[in-house]
Formats: structure tokens, C-alpha cells, sequence
């Protein structure tokens, strides 16, 4: 299989578009379309940046035509707890998209949320693909994990390796997993922002932070390159927490 794994967007449209221009893929039906190869999404499509809804419906349209591979991410989670009507805190960027529903007619709001819901639940907690060769998971996964679908799993999955304990920033610290993997299955995965791609055993990260003003970057398989565009968005929220290299 050819699969090009685009990194969190977290609602940066325009990055998403030129970088999906810049892999060949063409827009003349209004979604990223190319012959020969699909699009992946490790999560986190949403919230932080400007166009959270447009993404939401671009990816449930590749997803309807099977020209995608898109797996949750735990803002993914949130939003989908939150159309579910279950108490949220709308804070940490999901506040930004809860803004552009607010803007909308109840038709439309109704729209977005049925697409995301149908979305949401009918794709797998992590991407198994080409044998087990190739993982998309949000955070990651442990080799021990795989073929699992358990709470300790979805929480790993969606949070990564977390102590419970919390930064000065009030986020949850994560440990490392990447360093301790030895499976055989190459992972891909997003969630903790770096300032590059980061190769690590059989694992890479491709969460560039595009929504803080770093890139946005896409991982080809089974190439395994990568390609990416500068971000037009700056820094919010929160600065970048890149693990010790």
C-alpha cells in the first residue's frame, strides 16, 4: 500500500492544503484526492486552530470514498464526548471549535455533528495496516498493546505513556514509550509537539506543531519520508515539549 500520514492539523486548513498540493495530491472535487495513493491521519484534526469543522467534513468525505486511514486522537475524544452531550471542560483548544459551532444555524451544528460522530465511531482506535507492518496510533503503543482494545490501551493510545502526575503547565507528564519499543511493527504516531520528525527504533513521530508555528508534516509509506510545510500559525497555548534527545 502507498500512504501519505499527515501529523496533527488541528484545524490549520491552508497548511493541510499545501501540504497535501505539495505530495500531488489534487483538490478539483474539493477534497485531496491522487489515483495511486490514500491519505493517513494520526488525530487531532480539531480544535486550537482556525478551521476545526472544514477538516472534520474533508476527512469524513475521504473517509466515506475510502481514500483515508483516520484514527482518534484525544482531542478527537473530546469532541465527540462533548457532542454526546457528556461534561466536558471546554478548554486546552477545544474552545476554539465549540466558537465555530456557536457561529452556526442549528442545522449546520446538527450536520457537523452527525458526520463526526459516524466518523469517529466507525474507524478503530489505532490503523493496523499492511500486515501489522504498518501502525497509525494517536500517541503511540507498546508492542505488547497491539491487537489490544482494552481501557489501558485506549488510554495509552490517546494520551500516551502517562504517570498521572502533572507539569508546572498543569499538562500530564508522559514518559518515553518510543525509547523502550522493540516491535517489529513500525509505529507512527503524533500527540507530543517536536521540532522535527522524530525517528526512533521502528517509531517516528510526526506531530511538528504546526498550530504553535512549526510545521505541519506528512510521513510517506512505504517510502518512509517525510515531507513538510512551514506553519503560518503562531505560537498559542502552549510552547513546544520536545522529550531529551
Amino acid at each position: 500500500m502507498k500512504i501519505d500520514i499527515i501529523g496533527d492539523v488541528h484545524g490549520c486548513l491552508p497548511e493541510f492544503k499545501q501540504l497535501t498540493i505539495k505530495l500531488g495530491y489534487s483538490w478539483d472535487s474539493g477534497i485531496p484526492l491522487r489515483d495511486d495513493r490514500v491519505l493517513g491521519f494520526v488525530g487531532d484534526i480539531t480544535d486550537r486552530g482556525p478551521n476545526s469543522l472544514e477538516m472534520i467534513e474533508i476527512v469524513w468525505k475521504l473517509w466515506k470514498k475510502g481514500r483515508s486511514y483516520y484514527v482518534p486522537g484525544n482531542h478527537c475524544n473530546k469532541l465527540y464526548r462533548y457532542f454526546l452531550g457528556r461534561n466536558v471542560r471546554i478548554a486546552h483548544g477545544l474552545e476554539t471549535t465549540v466558537a465555530e459551532l456557536n457561529a452556526l444555524s442549528g442545522k449546520k451544528v446538527n450536520y457537523y455533528k452527525r458526520i463526526f460522530i459516524e466518523l469517529y465511531e466507525g474507524v478503530p482506535l489505532y490503523a493496523r495496516l499492511d500486515l501489522d507492518q504498518l501502525i497509525i496510533a494517536h500517541a503511540g503503543i507498546r508492542a505488547d498493546y497491539i491487537g489490544r482494545f482494552d481501557k489501558s490501551v485506549k488510554t495509552f493510545v490517546l494520551y500516551g505513556d502517562i504517570t498521572g502526575e502533572f507539569a508546572e503547565n498543569g499538562m500530564p507528564i508522559r514518559l518515553d514509550w518510543a525509547q523502550k519499543y522493540t516491535g517489529d511493527s513500525l509505529i507512527v504516531y503524533g500527540h507530543t509537539p517536536v521540532h522535527e520528525p522524530r525517528r526512533i527504533g521502528n517509531t517516528i513521530n510526526i506531530d511538528t506543531g504546526a498550530v504553535f508555528g512549526g510545521e505541519l508534516t506528512a510521513f510517506k509509506y512505504p517510502e518512509l519520508e517525510t515531507v513538510s510545510v512551514q506553519s503560518s500559525m503562531p505560537y498559542i497555548e502552549e510552547k513546544f515539549r520536545v522529550f531529551d534527545q
